[in-house]
């Protein structure tokens, strides 16, 4: 268990880089300048807890989906497909300039905009809270990279862990943004989006490491086996 809490943590600090690049006009667009200073920190704080919550859901929705795999036997295979895939979506994305986006995701992607829209709108502190579980809804290459991650774990438990510690991961740079943002730079974070697709592309060669069995602590290690039915004559 340990091991995805320091692989999630691990993985969420290095995604700070497209999450100050991409969520960070987001971030300094939170309306809490009308609230009081210890207001402002707390509405703050609720937003990026809601975007912790929203990945730790998402972990047991798909930890509870790569359990079949693993009880399958396909965890290793499922592994080395899903680092392949990403890494041709990256390439896609980044080289070819051709994202997928399918019509489903638009839409999807519209309703949650729409509805952030609106909870912008809102001057209820705990609707800061709702805005970040909205957020953590939205598409993003790094949440699908560890929603991969989470799909190769052994539980559902493991799951939820490894995305909540990724959107722990997540939590200094974007605190730092919205306390500090004015005094970051817009070539900055310009910069550190450019490192974003360095970053998919090494944590998908890790996934298919993974699937690899290697035997290489932390970067490819024996994947265990399936826990296979008890068999009873009686």
């Amino acid at each position: 268990m340990w091991q995805a809490s320091i692989a999630g943590i691990l993985l969420g600090l290095v995604s700070s880089f497209h999450c100050v690049g991409m969520c960070g006009p987001l971030a300094l667009a939170l309306p809490v300048h009308h609230l009081q200073k210890m207001q402002q920190g707390f509405a703050v704080l609720l937003y990026n807890l809601g975007r912790v919550i929203t990945y730790s859901l998402l972990g047991g929705l798909f930890g509870w989906l790569g359990r079949g795999i693993y009880i399958a036997g396909f965890q290793q295979w499922f592994s080395i497909v899903m680092g392949s895939v990403i890494l041709l979506f990256a390439f896609g994305y980044y080289i070819l300039n051709r994202p997928f986006s399918p019509a489903w995701l638009r839409k999807f992607n519209g309703s949650i905009q729409h509805l952030m829209g609106r909870l912008l709108q809102s001057k209820q502190v705990h609707h800061y809270l709702l805005l970040g579980m909205a957020n953590g809804l939205l598409p993003c290459g790094l949440v699908y990279l560890a929603i991969a991650g989470s799909l190769t774990t052994t539980g559902i438990g493991e799951s939820i862990l490894f995305m909540a510690s990724f959107g722990t991961g997540t939590l200094p740079a974007m605190l730092i943004l919205s306390f500090f943002g004015v005094h970051i730079k817009l070539s900055l974070r310009q910069q550190m989006r450019k490192a974003v697709p360095f970053i998919i592309a090494g944590m998908a060669v890790l996934l298919i490491l993974r699937g690899l069995n290697l035997g290489i602590p932390f970067v490819s290690p024996v994947l265990a086996d399936a826990p296979q039915p008890v068999i009873s004559c009686h």
